[in-house]
């Protein structure tokens, strides 16, 4: 859930990644929080944990982002942290078909089981390999739009649109209303057994 402070107008947002393994979620969420790429990356054990605030016109976003492992074995896992998300990021490779039918079943769970608020964006990662595309943007798109999904393709590779992504997110949280005495939630708590972390060790 997004919560919002009364007199800074702080929202704390739980943003989940999910998709296959390999779709480069992780390469994503590292681009995006230490503006950094690296070729080769460990694959996510359970999740891996970050945050990264975001200064907007009207309010700032702390997000706290949880990377989900892509494996299938830790699938069981996977609503342990997008229940109570505020934001979900369901990751395809545009090369890769097999893996944008894996996000359109993410897709389907998240709308059964996640929180009915929750933004949820279709991102066909790996932009930069236009010329091995199996997944058209035009058919994305679509998908997206008859499911209510943002769209963005992106490049975690060459930074396209990875920080456009984020923002349009943020900006897309319901804003709460003012309420007396509020409190503002830290979502930071993860399911136990999951490993928090900051460090380039991430992974695709």
């Amino acid at each position: 859930m997004a919560t919002t402070g009364h007199n800074n107008n702080v929202i704390n947002a739980k943003l989940v990644l999910l998709g296959d393994m390999g779709t480069g979620k992780s390469s994503l969420v590292l681009r995006f929080v230490k503006g950094q790429f690296l070729d080769f990356q460990e694959s996510t054990i359970g999740a891996a944990f970050f945050s990264q605030t975001l200064a907007l016109n009207d309010a700032t976003v702390k997000f706290e982002i949880w990377d989900t492992a892509g494996q299938e074995r830790y699938h069981s896992l996977a609503p342990m942290y997008y229940r109570g998300a505020a934001a979900a990021v369901i990751v395809y490779d545009i090369t890769s078909n097999e893996s944008f039918e894996r996000a359109k079943k993410w897709v389907v769970e998240l709308q059964k089981q996640g929180n009915p608020n929750m933004v949820m964006a279709l991102a066909g990662n790996k932009a930069d390999l236009d010329d091995k595309r199996k997944v058209a943007a035009d058919d994305a798109r679509a998908y997206a739009e008859e499911n209510g999904l943002y769209f963005i393709e992106t490049s975690a590779k060459t930074a396209i649109n990875v920080n456009d992504m984020f923002y349009e997110i943020a900006r897309r949280l319901p804003r709460a209303q003012p309420v007396q005495n509020p409190t503002v939630v830290s979502l930071s708590d993860g399911p136990a057994g999951s490993r928090s972390q900051t460090s380039s060790t991430c992974c695709t």
